[in-house]
């Protein structure tokens, strides 16, 4: 009796163990930790790559009529970081 509960015990235990290593070979293979993830980078991400924070999307100073009706055309006054226009930016 104790034999057979010996090897039942065994048995169980393999199988969990076989059941376990199956579990975490599906779990690595579907999470790869190997490959980088994209980086997106917007518009004006790319024009002020050293403001990881962000930059003031509207321009100050002098600058002219045209440029400013650009800028109430393509909305800088309404546009968040990262997601401004360029022509936010650009005279």
């Amino acid at each position: 009796m104790i034999r057979s509960l010996n090897r039942f015990v065994m048995i169980s235990l393999s199988a969990t163990l076989v059941a376990l290593l199956a579990l975490g070979g599906a779990w690595s293979a579907a999470t790869p930790a190997d490959k980088p993830m994209a980086v997106v980078s917007t518009q004006a991400e790319k024009l002020f790559p050293d403001a990881p924070d962000g930059v003031d999307p509207m321009v100050t100073g002098p600058v002219s009529a045209a440029f400013k009706q650009r800028q109430a055309d393509v909305g800088c006054e309404k546009a968040t970081w990262p997601n401004v226009p360029a022509a936010c930016f650009e005279h």
